[in-house]
């Protein structure tokens, strides 16, 4: 295209950018590391730990509390926060990386007389640029010369591209035009095919994608995994607050009226003698802190980190698996979806038009080019390859570039490419070219196996034809009615058909059809469906998962679409356009949401619709998006699933970036948010029992003639060992298959389920029970004794401490599965077997070493047997509880049936 625009002067895009900015985005807003730290350390479980923190360190400083007995909250709160912020910032960074790289986009201008690339955040409003296939529009303008054919998909979510042409004058109008203006071009459009000159009239935000950009507002919406956290947090420190002065009150009442033998009527004279108030006072104090380190020990401050490592963890899986997860909670989410607003086009789709089928006469069909018989694929690969306009460029030894091609005609090439190096087998002579109004292009040849190739719309073409070429190429009566039930068939399919044919007639002065034509064949085009999205939405559905196809695609294309993958259910599912949706009511819309499988001509605020509706009705909502229009209805939705191809605004608003724009990717995510879910959950059976026999057995010691039968040191230590350690162990649960086959838990759901609550208070109580059967039952302390035979109390008391601490540790394999089973997947999580090792290892060492700070001295080996085999009864107790539960059909996990 000869240049006659001379572009702006220095002077001009210098005066221009001072009064109407550059084409740089004002990015949005992202949190620093220290910001996200901040909003960490503002959990509801952590803000309890700084609490029990703060009383601690209080103790301390007043002589009544040693200061490492508060270094174990220290650390893990820490810990918690440390994974979860670092985790977060680090792929903030990688997301960041992402963006700037699709900042650095060179755009063809004309300056100052010249032709030249410059990076596209450097244009100005006035510039003049040079578009061609390929280009990203990079600003908001009009088309002074040339004409373009554009996907403007990201911006409407309509997949069929549109006609641009040059405006009549070249005076810009001053304000933007909508998306339909046949003139104007808009930044994130994609130009399929044509070449034309352009004039900026709006750059940066100014633009419509920089308008939708900044207009994408609103806080981020509490995940389910944070609602159900907040609840437990608050519960859990009532049941502290409630544990601890119960066992204050416990602990002053066994020494009032046990240890010194008051009653309720010699209660008053002792407390008006002042003699007696150093000993209450001191014993005040003692119940205080006791009561404290109740508190302490009864918050799962492992929880947060463990939250925090599982998602770190998952969130490399998943990049292995092409998912990027920008906020790490997105993960949760995921795993707690209800129902998914799906795009079609590249997500479920190959996002790219290809031939589908080539059918011959008699009804036969193709799908591969190479399957073709080889008369037939020789006659089919010259109709194509010579009736064309396009450019073929072969220089390459690895592609063929196809130039000046739309989309039909680059999948109808690249179908037949494996002919296009070959020589051309005639000369064309004389052509038609393609228009709206003829329906057909032809080429007539010289020396050819024809004399004119015919290409083009099936009905005018079959009209003519009287004969067809059958699969030895031998031409035969054409059978008109068994080839319009196949071609019927496959327009049902929203098959794109073109039929191709041949004459022996030339091409004459008028350019019209020949009367008398003999068919070739009939090709079928579409955007197929990639290879795995059928078993991608079985699995999704099959998890519970109500998946709804959302797209700007015609009705018919969309139903055809969700037939095939296996989304819409024939007689109960509901197919509707936006406009419909749009008719309905709130309330009507929520009624026949559970039922709505595809939505077709969407318009972009039908999506947030979708989303707002699902979220009311207490759905777990989730949205894929690629485009502009998808912003607000990604950043509304519980979990925002933004594709790797997509705009830069999509994959803001998104927490969840699928690189290879693939449904299956997005079923990954769903499962490793399963498996985030079920770890915590995992951890919660293990540290609330280890919580509530702790507790049980601090309220209940005095009462049986032991002040402390843990001491607040070693209460502090089961705590840091026990959150601290088990965080890693349940962190690192594999994710299995069979949680795709399960319910989806419910926005309402309290995190611990009626099953939890079983194991957490039988074994808690049983627990209990089995440490007070070792304080009090006299054979057991007779396996402690010196080297004469004596009773020695000091290692009696090592012994229940690691008793204490050996059951607990035997019940993380009863709470690691729901099954019976209890070395399921075992050796899929090593991590599980380091840290039980581990605890055991650490907790006889620290025996030997820990002296008065521990209150433990060493044990002999035969000691050490009795009190592992002791804390193994453990294991039988919850296989019991687990049988009887399973006979009495009350197993946890309920699989999904689909309705």
């Amino acid at each position: 295209m000869q240049n006659n625009y001379p572009g702006l002067s220095a002077a001009e895009v210098a005066a221009s950018r001072s009064q109407w900015g550059s084409n740089a985005l004002t990015p949005q807003e992202t949190e620093g590391f220290w910001d996200k730290l901040k909003g960490n350390f503002e959990d509801p479980t952590i803000i309890v730990l700084m609490v029990a923190l703060v009383m601690i360190t209080a103790l301390a400083l007043f002589g009544y509390a040693e200061w490492y007995e508060g270094v174990g909250i220290a650390i893990a709160v820490l810990i918690a926060t440390g994974v979860a912020t670092w985790s977060e910032y680090k792929n903030e960074g990688a997301f960041q990386r992402l963006l700037t790289d699709a900042s650095q986009i060179q755009v063809k201008a004309f300056r100052d007389g010249s032709s030249l690339e410059i990076p596209i955040d450097d244009l100005v409003v006035g510039d003049v640029v040079l578009l061609q296939p390929g280009d990203k529009v990079p600003a908001d303008g009009i088309v002074l010369a040339g004409e373009l054919t554009v996907d403007q998909a990201s911006m409407t979510g309509e997949s069929e591209p549109v006609n641009k042409n040059a405006v009549p004058s070249r005076e810009v109008a001053a304000e933007v035009a909508d998306l339909h203006d046949p003139h104007w071009v808009f930044r994130g459009s994609v130009i399929e095919d044509g070449e034309a000159v352009v004039k900026l009239a709006a750059v940066g935000d100014k633009t419509f994608y920089g308008r939708l950009a900044q207009e994408m507002s609103g806080e981020d919406r509490e995940t389910p995994l944070q609602a159900k956290l907040a609840i437990l947090a608050g519960q859990i420190g009532k049941f502290g607050l409630f544990g601890g002065i119960a066992i204050a009150f416990a602990f002053m009442g066994q020494k009032l009226f046990m240890e010194r033998g008051l009653t309720l009527a010699t209660l008053g004279p002792f407390l008006l003698d002042w003699a007696n108030w150093g000993a209450l006072v001191s014993d005040f104090v003692t119940a205080i802190i006791l009561a404290a380190v109740i508190i302490v020990v009864a918050v799962p401050e492992g929880l947060p980190m463990m939250v925090a490592i599982v998602l770190s963890i998952n969130m490399r899986k998943l990049l292995q698996d092409r998912v990027l997860v920008r906020k790490l909670l997105g993960i949760e989410a995921a795993g707690s979806l209800n129902v998914l607003f799906t795009d079609k086009t590249g997500t479920l789709t190959r996002g790219q038009l290809q031939v589908s089928t080539v059918v011959l006469g008699d009804g036969q069909q193709w799908q591969e080019f190479a399957a073709l018989p080889e008369s037939m694929r020789a006659l089919v690969g010259t109709s194509i390859r010579l009736n064309t306009m396009a450019v073929l460029d072969v220089s390459k030894p690895d592609a063929v570039n196809i130039i000046g091609a739309d989309r039909t005609e680059q999948a109808l090439l690249r179908f037949v490419e494996p002919v296009l190096r070959e020589p051309d087998p005639a000369s064309v002579v004389d052509m038609v070219a393609f228009s709206t109004a003829r329906k057909f292009s032809a080429v007539q040849l010289e020396g050819g196996p024809a004399t004119t190739l015919i290409k083009g719309a099936p009905e005018p073409i079959l009209a003519r034809c009287t004969q067809m070429l059958d699969a030895d190429g031998q031409a035969r009566p054409l059978a008109h009615a068994e080839l319009d039930a196949t071609l019927n068939a496959l327009a049902e399919r929203s098959m794109r058909l073109l039929a191709l044919a041949v004459s022996d007639a030339p091409i004459g002065e008028h350019k019209a059809l020949p009367e008398q034509m003999t068919l070739v064949a009939v090709v079928g085009l579409r955007d197929e469906l990639r290879p795995e999205s059928r078993d991608a939405v079985r699995i999704a559905r099959e998890a519970g998962v109500h998946v709804v196809m959302v797209t700007g695609d015609r009705h018919e294309t969309a139903r055809a679409i969700a037939t095939d993958v296996g989304l819409l259910d024939p007689g109960t599912g509901v197919a509707m356009t936006s406009k419909e949706i749009e008719d309905l009511s709130d309330e009507e819309l929520k009624a026949v949401l559970p039922r709505l499988q595809v939505v077709s001509r969407a318009y972009p605020h039908t999506k947030s619709r979708l989303v707002q509706a699902a979220q009311e009705i207490g759905l777990v909502g989730g949205m894929t998006g690629d485009g502009v229009n998808d912003a607000s209805a990604l950043k509304r939705s519980d979990v925002g699933f933004s594709m790797g191809s997509g705009t830069e605004v999509a994959k803001e608003a998104g927490d969840i970036v699928l690189l290879n724009d693939n449904f299956s990717s997005l079923t990954r995510a769903v499962l490793y948010g399963r498996t985030l879910f079920k770890s915590i959950r995992k951890f919660l059976i293990f540290q609330l029992t280890v919580n509530v026999s702790a507790i049980l057995v601090a309220f209940l010691g005095p009462f049986f003639g032991f002040d402390l039968p843990l001491t607040m040191v070693q209460l502090l230590w089961i705590n840091l060992i026990m959150d601290t350690l088990a965080a890693l162990a349940f962190s690192g649960e594999a994710a299995l298959e069979r949680y795709m086959r399960e319910k989806p838990i419910p926005r309402d759901t309290p995190m611990i389920s009626g099953d939890m609550w079983s194991s957490i208070l039988i074994n808690g109580f049983a627990i209990a029970g089995l440490s007070i059967v070792f304080l009090t039952f006299d054979p057991i302390k007779a396996l402690f004794h010196d080297d004469v035979g004596n009773f020695d109390e000091a290692a009696f008391l090592t012994g229940f401490f690691a008793f204490f601490v050996f059951i607990n540790n035997f019940n993380k394999f009863n709470a690691r599965t729901e099954n019976t089973d209890l070395f399921e997947h075992l050796t899929e999580n090593r991590l599980f077997i380091i840290v039980v090792a581990l605890i055991f290892t650490l907790q006889i060492v620290f025996t030997y070493f820990g002296g008065e700070v521990l209150r433990t001295v060493g044990l002999s080996l035969g000691e050490w047997i009795w009190v592992l085999l002791f804390s193994a009864v453990i294991i039988p107790i919850d296989l019991a509880r687990k049988t009887v539960r399973d006979k009495l059909g009350l197993h946890p996990v309920e699989p999904f049936e689909k309705p």
